[in-house]
């Protein structure tokens, strides 16, 4: 009860922080800005700019430093959400319960309001930096993370696309989804720490952390993309086997798949275990291995 009442603390405020960055005023976009609206504050775990904030936290105190990154972020997601959507790519009619964007505006609007946040999210970043003193190269060396942590996000969603309906080797397989969804959350847990000014052993520890979690996380979406229930999913379930996706229950079997994710979220927890304050961390692999949407 504690690690959750903590994780919605958390989710809590990075709600309040994107509401503060919604455009809502009278002008010839509006539509555009609903539609941006629309989809990030949807709901979701906040996963990701949560890692932002608790990696920060295993050296320093004063977290509010990291919101800029972690509401950048959490833009950066949600544009891969609305674009990973479209009827180019999967094709889906609901996300978190809700109709997907494009399904709700348009398409064309779907695909610039997905431009719109990723946009966004580095403005703000960039006009965060502008205005700082002290901290000036450590923020830089951050947004030297997050770029290349969308441009891994695009290859391994490139890939994904690609081999759809296709067989795919292990290793691809793997490269795919350490691209495609574990590089943004390597990317939050390194942002921490560098905000945070950890030495290269720390952010060390923590980048084999955070690539374990990555592919956890992709193995437990898998699973449930199998059996799980879809009115908490907020979408179908089955889709990924209907469209011919190579994921780790088609390849390995759902038993295989259960094994290795449990395998990969213990080696997470041994990564950071000579960490002092990382009971947070750790709990928050667990929970991501074992949610059930």
């Amino acid at each position: 009860m504690i690690f959750k009442e903590e994780l919605n603390k958390k989710a809590d405020v990075i709600n309040l922080e994107l509401k503060r960055h919604i455009r809502s005023e009278e002008c010839p976009e509006r539509i555009l800005n609903s539609s941006v609206e629309y989809s990030l504050l949807a709901g979701g775990k906040r996963i990701r700019p949560i890692l932002i904030m608790s990696s920060y936290e295993l050296f320093k105190n004063d977290v509010e430093k990291t919101y800029t990154f972690a509401v950048a972020m959490e833009m950066i997601h949600t544009f891969s959400l609305i674009h990973d959507d479209l009827p180019a790519i999967d094709n889906d009619d609901y996300r978190r319960g809700n109709l997907t964007n494009h399904k709700k505006f348009n398409e064309a609007t779907a695909i610039l309001a997905g431009d719109s946040l990723l946009n966004n999210a580095y403005n703000l970043v960039i006009n965060d930096i502008i205005n700082s003193d002290k901290d000036r190269e450590q923020k830089i060396l951050a947004l030297r993370e997050l770029s290349s942590g969308v441009d891994r996000m695009i290859a391994g969603e490139y890939v994904d696309t690609e081999f759809e309906g296709k067989e795919i080797s292990n290793e691809y397989l793997e490269y795919m989804h350490e691209n495609k969804t574990g590089a943004l959350i390597k990317a939050c847990v390194r942002i921490g720490a560098i905000l945070a000014g950890a030495d290269s052993s720390a952010i060390e520890k923590l980048t084999i952390y955070a690539e374990k979690i990555g592919l956890a996380f992709q193995i437990k979406d898998d699973i449930l993309s199998e059996i799980g229930d879809s009115k908490e999913l907020g979408k179908p379930v089955g889709n990924d086997r209907e469209r011919g996706k190579c994921t780790y229950t088609t390849k390995y079997g759902l038993e295989k798949a259960k094994q290795m994710l449990n395998d990969i979220t213990s080696e997470a927890i041994d990564a950071i275990s000579l960490f002092d304050n990382s009971e947070f961390l750790k709990d928050l692999a667990l929970y991501i291995a074992y949610r059930n949407k």
